[in-house]
């Protein structure tokens, strides 16, 4: 009989019913609260940025530019869903489409002027967000948590790109202050 990830779990979380029912819930109101938040930092509406635009601007940021498929691959997402995403990003002068430097003919996504300053006011926001948050957290608890939900969401992506896999061995944390 083939075996699934929830059959190859292993005995021990069967008695922890009631833990993960609780970190289901609390991972379901977070997904929530932070979607209706828009994680839009201190003054939420002026610093508010849509998900897919954050992401999309930050890994342009990150891994400088680079062309469609490749701005997919990095982020684990359908070419389809980049370019309908990044389209508003280039109406908005967010995003520029410029000539590819050793092959003309292709395109490639970079961050404008106005895009690296939108990020900046954007993080700058969400890290004041962060620290108004957990303002009475020890340094360690913010370590701990961030790479506790870094864990967490490698395995989530780890499941995502292979669904028939068994659960992924732990990932190394993220740096301190490195957003995905």
């Amino acid at each position: 009989m083939p075996t699934t990830p929830e059959m190859s779990m292993d005995m021990t979380t069967v008695g922890d019913t009631g833990l993960l029912d609780a970190l289901q819930h609390e991972v379901a109101l977070f997904a929530r609260r932070a979607e209706q938040t828009r994680l839009g930092g201190v003054a939420q509406v002026r610093n508010s940025m849509d998900r897919a635009a954050y992401l999309l601007l930050n890994r342009l940021d990150q891994e400088g530019p680079m062309g469609v498929k490749a701005l997919a691959a990095s982020m684990g997402i359908d070419s389809s869903t980049v370019t309908r995403q990044v389209a508003p990003l280039v109406d908005t002068g967010l995003v520029k489409r410029t000539s590819h430097p050793e092959d003309g003919r292709a395109v490639v996504l970079q961050l404008s002027s106005r895009g690296l300053a939108r990020l900046a006011e954007v993080r700058s926001s969400r890290r004041r967000l962060m620290a108004e948050l957990t303002h009475d957290w020890a340094p360690e608890e913010r370590e701990v948590f961030c790479s506790l939900l870094t864990r967490f969401n490698h395995a989530l992506s780890t499941r995502q790109t292979s669904p028939g896999a068994a659960p992924a061995e732990a990932a190394p944390a993220a740096e301190p202050g490195r957003t995905a």
